[in-house]
């Protein structure tokens, strides 16, 4: 089934939101920004252009370039 992501913009809305949806008997489940960055993060990946191949060398020294 498909799901739904639904972000309130303040306290009052997600209350407000969370009864309706518990009075419709809709199921819900809170999600926390991390796991919402991880979902974009598949997302993106899922999107990407896998036609073009980078160097492990390439990748290596970006990653070095961003440490320190």
């Amino acid at each position: 089934m498909t799901s739904m992501v639904i972000t309130p913009r303040n306290k009052s809305e997600m209350k407000l939101l969370s009864d309706l949806f518990k009075k419709m008997q809709i199921q819900t489940q809170l999600v926390s920004d991390e796991i919402q960055e991880d979902l974009g993060l598949a997302m993106m990946m899922k999107e990407a252009d896998r036609s073009e191949k980078v160097s492990r060398e390439s990748i290596m020294a970006k990653l070095r370039k961003h440490e320190g």
